[in-house]
């Protein structure tokens, strides 16, 4: 019988003033954006110093790839069963844009600031990107050993799978006007499926 474990993904553990500070700096981007993100603030907020938060991260923009870090695992943990089969991949990763699209913090920086969201998501691989990539290799893996997905490198099938997914997701509000939500997702579905089909 396949293994059936829960995917063991990049979860740093967290002091109590690690919690703190990220809460205090998901806050400040909810209020004001990536923008309003400062490490005085953040220590403010925390009830730390600022030399405490900067023996955790160098800078603002290190707290900022934390807080999305954390939040993109958060979002992967509601999937506690990994995926077994081409169309529970493309069932999750659906879930997964939807999930991500409709989150406070995700969909903020979406809706409002589509510049940040380009440069924290498409313009390098980060520990968000990397965390996505490890829970849909694994399940690609998974998918092969069943047939119902192509062969090649899971790693390769998960990068292209990603800029797929992340390439609907940034256009979607640019496109509302073109595609109503429904057909949206079925293209998508479609995209998706055929990247991974036999």
């Amino acid at each position: 019988m396949e293994d059936r474990q829960a995917l063991e993904l990049d979860r740093p553990a967290w002091s109590d003033a690690e919690t703190r500070m990220l809460d205090a700096a998901a806050a400040l981007i909810a209020a004001r954006g990536v923008g309003g993100v400062t490490v005085a603030e953040v220590a403010r907020d925390a009830g730390v110093s600022r030399p405490t938060v900067y023996r955790r991260w160098s800078s603002a923009d290190e707290i900022v790839r934390a807080v999305l870090h954390r939040q993109t695992v958060s979002l992967i943990a509601q999937f506690p069963e990994p995926a077994q089969s081409r169309d529970e991949i493309v069932r999750d990763v659906l879930r997964f844009s939807e999930l991500f699209r409709t989150d406070p913090l995700y969909g903020r920086l979406l809706e409002r600031e589509p510049e940040v969201f380009t440069r924290y998501t498409l313009q390098r691989i980060g520990s968000s990107q990397r965390v996505i990539l490890q829970w849909i290799a694994a399940a690609i893996q998974n998918a092969q050993r069943g047939g119902t997905v192509r062969a090649g490198n899971p790693n390769d099938l998960a990068v292209m799978l990603l800029l797929i997914a992340q390439s609907a997701i940034l256009s979607h509000n640019t496109v509302s006007t073109l595609i109503d939500e429904p057909h949206w997702s079925s293209e998508l579905w479609h995209a998706l499926d055929g990247h991974l089909r036999p």
